[in-house]
């Protein structure tokens, strides 16, 4: 039972729950012997004490352990304790593509093409080690904060030596090729498949085909045609709907042939998203859509129903046109002796290959094929041996009438030659115009000192022969090491030929290639018993220099970013601390650069945009739009956004997830007014005009009278929660006037007054 909090492996402590598969947990862990972050993926109580599980599960660690790519999931170590099997495995900060495009409903064509690319480079990775995923799907890809994106889960992969290996799975169905569906032959051309169904959805928000059973989804694959994703979004651009097409296509031999001609497609793409350059070989009878046969019905139903057919099979089988039988609708299917003859002999086989000292006669009373059978089971094999006879003579009469094959096939062999003659002709001039725009893009044709550049980051990673090193100083060899691009960690051990702080040998050894920036194990001789090293991890690099050197270790000196440790402390040494080594040796100590802040962005303003232009400037910045609600704003007009869950010019990280509010307008709500309107105080008499207005100077109310105080009663007034109330009338004031001969009197003139006050509505309440 695995806990927050224990450590596994005397080294990995369990810190969180981050996920969980259909036979595995994952769990957020830390390793502390390297101080990071790891996720381990451990296998569930329920399975660990199933063989065939066991097996599977340790299967995906060998498949992805030898695979070392930046678009894979890196495996570190796998391990067993107490019952517990688990998997070490890089810890990916960030969510699968398939939640992703739940989040965004779909993808626009430039960031799907863009994904499509970095999970084509990983496979191809794979499948240049021999390694064929055969389960690629969204819920397999994960995509980094950092943009990231990551082939992980190679839960049924199988390491091959040839091209194409035998598939007993049938993987995601949604995803699964007609070959895996048949459960046929499967090799790299299955995941061009695969990958092709995850663009399709990547780019419309759905998968092409769907049904209530595996069964009906799995002759869906096999037999109905491919849909176009522009059918359910116009605007994709003909090149890329030809590259989903072909991806796609029924039979292999009429897709993608590697990864790299898929990667080289997916590129010309972003760079003439309009042209149909896009080729796919002509609809021969070999690759035309074609029924399923009896065999690969009955194989498809095997694998997806069990021993028997559920109502949901049978329906399921019916509509995609197998014909079922009244006694298999009646009644579960029997396995017949023969079938449990061969299943006892590969049982017994695998036994002894398992378990040495097991006699034949034990294997062999454990198989249920060896079982010595009823009076009841043989009356009912032979009814059943019966009918398949039966059945056996109407297949063979209706066979004879039919016309053989073989001329198709002849005819199918010529069109595979005419078709390898054509591919090899495209072949060479796609190669003409790819070598061509590579020579522009390095200058070589002149191109003005420009190189050009098609979106591609990913460089061969360059290999270095490992130099001799054998007997020069520790000193002398890091040297030697690092002028080759070549890390470096040290093992010190016990040597009687070899002086003290030479060098006894290396891995990967002398001759021998890798890649630049590859860790070579350097092994050291060591004096006597040695010195231990002490723990300087988490002090100051001054703190860590001055206690190392006391004890007359040279320290060397490597910073890298780090959100975890303080600017300036140790992040990790090497050996680790309580390691013997010569007190002469060196030790290597990692100093915290602090955070990284080169993905540090500063929030922009969405405020008063459309939906899309905030959403593509947060795309641009590489921020996830994560949310969108719509809510009343009297301030913002309606369609444009009125709130943000991040401040403007907040700092925030590449790939934070901003929610955003769109305005819905204002809201529709009604308010009442019920007030008198008091006699003025300067008002004397006589009449008196008396309005009511809203704030943009609107009418309400408006009448004329010689009494006070008047009553204005209104209802339903929409949308303004008060107004002002606006009283003019009549005064005397005294006034000098000067008559014609020039005489001043003071005389009381008519004059306007006004009288007004604001006043606030009841809510209606509707």
């Amino acid at each position: 039972m695995i806990k927050i909090g224990m450590v596994i492996g005397d080294r990995y402590e369990i810190l969180e729950s981050i996920g969980a598969g259909g036979m595995s947990d994952v769990y957020k862990a830390k390793d502390r012997k390297l101080n990071r972050f790891v996720a381990l993926k451990v296998l569930k109580k329920e399975f660990s004490e199933n063989k065939e599980f066991v097996s599977k599960f340790r299967t995906e660690a060998l498949a992805a352990a030898g695979l070392e790519h930046q678009n894979i999931v890196n495996v570190y170590d796998v391990g067993e304790e107490d019952g517990i099997y688990y998997i070490v495995m890089e810890l990916v900060e960030g969510i699968t593509l398939k939640r992703y495009i739940e989040k965004k409903q779909r993808l626009s064509v430039k960031e799907s093409v863009s994904i499509a690319i970095q999970i084509s480079m990983g496979l191809e990775a794979a499948h240049n080690n021999g390694i064929v995923h055969r389960d690629i799907k969204p819920q397999n890809i994960m995509i980094s904060k950092d943009g990231k994106v990551k082939v992980t889960d190679f839960g049924i992969a199988k390491a091959t030596s040839s091209n194409t290996i035998t598939s007993n799975v049938m993987g995601s169905v949604h995803y699964a090729s007609p070959e895996q569906a048949r459960g046929g032959f499967s090799d790299a051309k299955s995941d061009v498949y695969s990958l092709g169904i995850t663009l399709f959805e990547m780019l419309t928000g759905r998968v092409p085909f769907n049904g209530e059973t595996a069964v009906a989804i799995a002759i869906m694959q096999i037999q109905n045609e491919m849909p176009s994703p522009r059918k359910y979004v116009p605007e994709i651009p003909v090149s890329v709907e030809q590259i989903v097409l072909k991806c796609c296509q029924k039979s292999p031999d009429r897709r993608y042939q590697k990864m790299s001609e898929l990667v080289e497609d997916l590129k010309k793409s972003l760079i003439s998203p309009d042209e149909d350059f896009v080729k796919i070989d002509s609809i021969e009878s070999k690759s035309a859509t074609r029924d399923v046969t009896e065999k690969e019905r009955e194989m498809i139903k095997r694998r997806s129903t069990g021993p028997g057919y559920s109502a949901d099979v049978i329906s399921a089988a019916e509509a995609g046109g197998i014909a079922l039988t009244d006694t298999e609708k009646m009644s579960p299917r029997k396995k017949s002796a023969e079938d449990g003859s061969r299943s006892a002999n590969r049982n017994g086989n695998a036994s002894r290959q398992q378990r040495s000292g097991s006699s034949d006669k034990g294997q062999r009373s454990s198989q249920p094929g060896n079982r010595k059978p009823s009076s009841g089971q043989k009356s009912a094999n032979a009814a059943r041996s019966k009918q398949l006879s039966q059945e056996a003579k109407e297949k063979t009469r209706k066979n004879a009438a039919r016309p053989t094959l073989d001329d198709e096939d002849e005819d199918d062999s010529l069109i595979e030659k005419l078709k390898t003659v054509i591919i090899v002709v495209i072949a060479v001039v796609i190669g003409c115009i790819v070598l061509y725009f590579a020579g522009l893009a390095m200058g070589i044709f002149g191109n003005g000192g420009h190189k050009l550049n098609f979106g591609n980051k990913e460089t061969k990673e360059e290999e270095v022969t490992v130099p001799t090193v054998v007997n020069y100083t520790l000193t002398e060899a890091i040297e030697v090491l690092t002028k080759e691009g070549l890390g470096h960690e040290e093992v010190y051990e016990k040597s009687a030929t070899v002086e003290s702080n030479h060098v006894i040998a290396t891995s990967p050894a002398a001759g021998q290639t890798a890649a630049k920036g590859t860790k070579v194990t350097i092994y050291v001789s060591m004096e006597g018993d040695g010195v231990a090293v002490p723990s300087v991890v988490g002090q100051t690099e001054a703190e860590a220099t001055s206690k190392l050197e006391a004890e007359g270790f040279r320290v060397i000196k490597e910073k890298e970013y780090s959100s975890g440790i303080v600017k300036g402390n140790v992040i990790s040494q090497s050996p680790e601390a309580n390691s013997l080594i010569s007190r002469d040796g060196s030790v290597t100590i990692v100093i915290s650069l602090g955070p990284d802040k080169s993905g540090e962005l500063k929030m922009p303003s969405l405020l008063n945009m459309t939906e899309d232009n905030a959403r593509g400037t947060l795309t641009n910045m590489g921020l996830i739009c994560a949310k969108v609600t719509e809510v009343y704003s009297d301030t913002v007009a309606e369609g444009l956004v009125c709130e943000q869950s991040i401040t403007v010019g907040a700092t925030v990280m590449t790939g934070t997830e901003v929610e955003i509010k769109i305005s819905k307008g204002q809201e529709k709500k009604y308010y009442n007014c019920d007030i008198s309107v008091s006699q003025p105080p300067k008002y004397t008499g006589g009449q008196a005009n008396v309005v009511l207005k809203t704030p943009d100077d609107k009418e309400l109310f408006n009448t004329t009278t010689d009494q006070f105080p008047v009553h204005i009663n209104l209802s339903n007034i929409f949308g303004v929660a008060g107004g002002t109330v606006i009283v003019r009338y009549t005064v005397y004031v005294p006034q000098e006037v000067v008559d014609e001969a020039g005489n001043v009197s003071v005389q009381n003139v008519e004059a306007i007054d006004e009288y007004k006050y604001d006043v606030t509505f009841t809510d209606a309440g509707n």
